[in-house]
């Protein structure tokens, strides 16, 4: 387990390398990248440079080629598919760019699946309350009943960063979560993630095309051509 000393992403030297119509297409290049507790890094860079497929292999649903991988004190090669969804169950959350929200279930359900695949021991009365809290974080008390069609785009996204963090994960994963949305309802996406990371001691891990939603993190990188460089922020 990562404590405050430790950084909760260590990632050394990885390589992501796909084999198309049998030559090598090399994605990412050396890539290392050390995450605090508590800190959180955003990732810009053109379409097409590997931000996604570096998000991919945080959250262990890609494999490196080489390199070294630690998330939260695990080292991600040692770990089979089944242990790697439990390992993402206790671990982090994901907020995507296109919400993945269930269209059959309401606010309220879809958080409250997220908490009882994270937490099978809570009682159903605890997973009701909890997702409702986790709504009402985000600003959305008063939806908790309405369903995803009903819901604007910038509330689908609330739902879809409540459900992230209703278990409390100690590492967020962002990819691109204003892509769908306009500027003000983006910036409020972010703010609202933020906010909220930072008063439960959550990691994040951001990927945007704004630069000036990334600016307001601790540290921005730049992802280019599959190499990820540290970016100076303008304060």
């Amino acid at each position: 387990m990562t404590t405050s000393d430790t950084p909760i992403i260590d990632v050394h030297a990885v390589s992501y390398t796909l084999e198309i119509a049998g030559r090598p297409l090399h994605i990412l290049r050396n890539v290392s990248l050390r995450v605090n507790p508590a800190e959180v890094v955003a990732i810009v860079g053109p379409s097409g440079s590997g931000k996604t497929s570096l998000l991919m292999l945080l959250a262990g649903l890609e494999q490196a080629s080489s390199g070294r991988l630690t998330i939260n004190g695990a080292t991600l090669a040692g770990l089979d598919e089944d242990d790697l969804a439990r390992f993402r169950r206790r671990t982090m959350g994901i907020v995507f760019q296109s919400f993945h929200l269930i269209p059959s279930l309401t606010a309220l359900d879809n958080v409250g699946l997220a908490l009882e695949i994270a937490s099978p021991e809570l009682s159903q009365a605890q997973v009701r309350e909890m997702a409702a809290a986790a709504l009402a974080a985000v600003g959305l008390a008063n939806r908790l009943d309405h369903r995803p069609t009903a819901l604007s785009g910038g509330e689908q996204q609330r739902v879809g960063l409540a459900r992230a963090m209703v278990a409390n994960p100690p590492l967020l994963l962002a990819d691109e979560p204003t892509g769908n949305l306009d500027q003000e309802t983006g910036a409020l996406v972010i703010k609202l993630m933020f906010d909220l990371a930072r008063e439960r001691g959550t990691a994040v891990v951001l990927i945007t095309h704004d630069p000036a939603l990334a600016a307001r993190a601790d540290r921005v990188l730049t992802m280019t051509q599959g190499e990820l460089v540290e970016t100076p922020v303008a304060r």
